[in-house]
């Protein structure tokens, strides 16, 4: 397990705050055929450095199998409406 992260900022909505690991192709995937002979190893555990806030966005607004299939990467995730919805309200919060 990462226990810390290589930036500084959440790369979603860019506060300065503890960081979590989010893996771009959930963890409860990666035991399923279609992904194994998807992805090497290394993609499978990619991923990127997000606030507890947006992780939980992430999650809140997408199961495991979207994400493995539709918000791979962090360009997808970017580009979702409901999740950019939700990292322009996240950057408006205050640390806690």
């Amino acid at each position: 397990m990462r226990t810390r992260a290589p930036v500084e900022a959440c790369q979603l909505c860019g506060r300065h705050i503890d960081l979590t690991f989010h893996h771009l192709i959930p963890r409860k995937m990666h035991r399923r055929p279609r992904f194994q002979k998807q992805y090497t190893r290394a993609q499978l555990n990619a991923g990127i450095w997000v606030c507890r806030a947006c992780h939980n966005g992430i999650h809140e607004r997408h199961d495991e199998m979207a994400l493995a299939r539709d918000y791979s990467t962090l360009e997808r995730l970017r580009a979702d409406p409901q999740l950019q919805k939700h990292v322009a309200w996240v950057a408006k919060q205050r640390r806690r």
